[in-house]
């Protein structure tokens, strides 16, 4: 039986040992490296090129998200897993976009990692369970990712999560209060975001706000 070459990167020495259990137990799979950073996790896998990378998205130095984009250019072979609490669909798109082949919610069981590490292994995408059904379709079926954000909905919403008021982002970018409103109110119903809080979320995800260690 080939066996799936698995990497992991978890900067909780606990939970990283924890996982390295659950996956060696496996007969179709050994980890062969791991890592407590993100950046530390990219050069060991430019020098094991493993089949799967299983990534915390809340790591130091480089979150998952900045891992996953990395990983994509640098090792395409290398198949990417990521592991966060959250469920919200902006969380899962950006994950999606920058090349990660699963999702994994942390309070899930543990097959759920199992399965999406032998999917990912075999080119597949794979969703956790838990996740709603919408974001659960393929990835051209899903509204958020066939609609995406302009330019503009973007800097708008970078400028809200970093805590500009609708009046400073109109005099920044030379437009009306109206038309901030109504970019803000299309990028957040086009990613999924209810709130400021999500929004600060996202941005943190995002990079925007020069944060790595906020999410998990």
């Amino acid at each position: 039986m080939k066996q799936i070459r698995v990497l992991l990167a978890e900067d909780h020495e606990t939970v990283r040992h924890g996982l390295r259990m659950l996956i060696d137990a496996e007969p179709d799979m050994e980890v062969v490296g791991e890592a407590g950073d993100g950046r530390t996790a990219l050069a060991r896998i430019d020098a094991l090129r493993p089949g799967v990378a299983v990534l915390d998205v809340a790591m130091p130095h480089m979150n998952g998200l900045q891992a996953a984009r990395e990983i994509r250019h640098r090792s395409p072979e290398t198949a990417v897993v990521t592991l966060t609490r959250y469920a919200d669909p902006a969380y899962v798109q950006a994950l999606l976009d920058a090349g990660a082949r699963g999702y994994v919610l942390k309070q899930s069981a543990s097959h759920e990692l199992l399965k999406a590490i032998r999917a990912a292994a075999r080119g597949e995408q794979y969703l956790d369970s838990h996740l709603a059904g919408d974001m659960r379709a393929p990835v051209g079926r899903r509204g958020v990712r066939a609609a995406g954000i302009t330019e503009r909905e973007t800097e708008v919403l970078r400028l809200v999560a970093r805590g500009h008021s609708n009046k400073e982002i109109a005099a920044s970018l030379d437009v009306s209060v109206k038309t901030v409103e109504v970019h803000k109110a299309n990028a957040m119903r086009k990613l999924g975001l209810q709130g400021r809080i999500d929004v600060v979320q996202y941005g943190v995800l995002q990079g925007w706000l020069g944060l790595t260690d906020e999410i998990a």
